[in-house]
């Protein structure tokens, strides 16, 4: 059954001097974001490690293949997470950045940033919208299989808000299991169906990590927003672009296995701190990215500028 709905406790808002602070850092700059769960969490999906993650225990992708129960109590948490999940829209924070034409690179599996409007987007961990059979390769929409799984389960029944249930960043829910519960097939060859996401213990696809490293280096910052970096997958980015001599900033509410790398930690919000940078560049015309800007960042500048607000060559 639902859990009562919980309200975490408010973020610390940043002081005007750490929003100047990262926009001055920024400012004439290409720079690219690396995001994590904690700029997700404004729209309603908690976060694994921030100040007020409650403990749980994710998935472990030996598990998930090895153990036929495992998947059925994955895709029963799941069914009922992704009534919820499904339902997140992007924060102000996502749209800051999409605004700012940022490139980025993100450990959520969410997909706001592109729903946001962001389009050079790196899923680092995969979309939790997609679905890949590992038998015969072949990807689906997660509404197509949510409609299978409700279909071939009706005795689940009850809808969860967005932002009351247990959610998980993977997109699953912290209930009860039903014992009853049927995992359909693939469609295709009956073969096993797995989200297309990274699981715990399970390595990211080559390409997209070159990918990522390819923004990181074609960049002169790197800006981390709402991740602990606790994992390799993310802070190998940070210690990247501080061995190459880059400025690397934080903006996380907690601490990251990366602040003693940082040329400026601010202990804050995301979405509070990302739209008061958004302003701040606003106001002295620098945009930021790698790509043409868009929104107010690209009302910013009149034609033929560049990105950064000269005469493009």
């Amino acid at each position: 059954m639902p859990l009562a709905p919980s309200q975490p406790a408010p973020k610390p808002q940043p002081t005007a001097s750490e929003v100047d602070a990262v926009a001055g850092l920024l400012a004439g700059r290409r720079w690219v974001a690396l995001t994590g769960a904690g700029l997700s969490t404004d729209s309603g999906i908690p976060d694994y490690r921030g100040p007020d993650a409650r403990p749980t225990h994710p998935i472990q992708y030996g598990d998930f293949i090895r153990h036929a129960d495992a998947r059925r109590r994955y895709w029963a948490r799941s069914m009922m997470g992704y009534r919820s999940f499904g339902a997140a829209a992007p924060n102000p924070g996502h749209t800051a950045l999409a605004e700012l034409g940022a490139p980025v690179i993100t450990q959520n599996v969410d997909g706001l940033h592109s729903a946001a409007g962001s389009t050079d987007v790196v899923d680092l961990h995969g979309l939790i919208e997609r679905v890949v059979c590992l038998d015969c390769g072949d990807l689906t929409t997660r509404l197509a299989l949510q409609e299978r799984l409700e279909a071939a389960n009706p005795q689940v029944t009850g809808e969860i808000p967005a932002g009351d249930a247990e959610l998980r960043p993977d997109g699953d829910a912290d209930i009860a299991d039903p014992v009853d519960f049927v995992v359909v097939p693939c469609a295709s060859c009956g073969g096993t169906l797995k989200p297309d996401v990274v699981f715990f213990g399970e390595n990211v696809p080559r390409d997209r990590v070159d990918a990522a490293y390819a923004l990181v280096d074609s960049a002169d910052a790197l800006l981390v927003a709402g991740s602990s970096l606790t994992v390799m997958s993310g802070l190998r980015f940070a210690r990247h672009v501080v061995k190459a001599g880059k400025p690397l900033v934080i903006i996380n509410h907690g601490p990251t296995r990366a602040d003693d790398l940082a040329a400026l930690k601010v202990e804050a919000g995301t979405s509070q701190t990302l739209t008061g940078v958004l302003a701040a560049l606003t106001r002295t015309r620098t945009p930021a990215g790698n790509r043409e800007p868009t929104g107010l960042a690209a009302r910013m500048h009149p034609p033929g500028c560049g990105t950064r607000g000269v005469p493009a060559s």
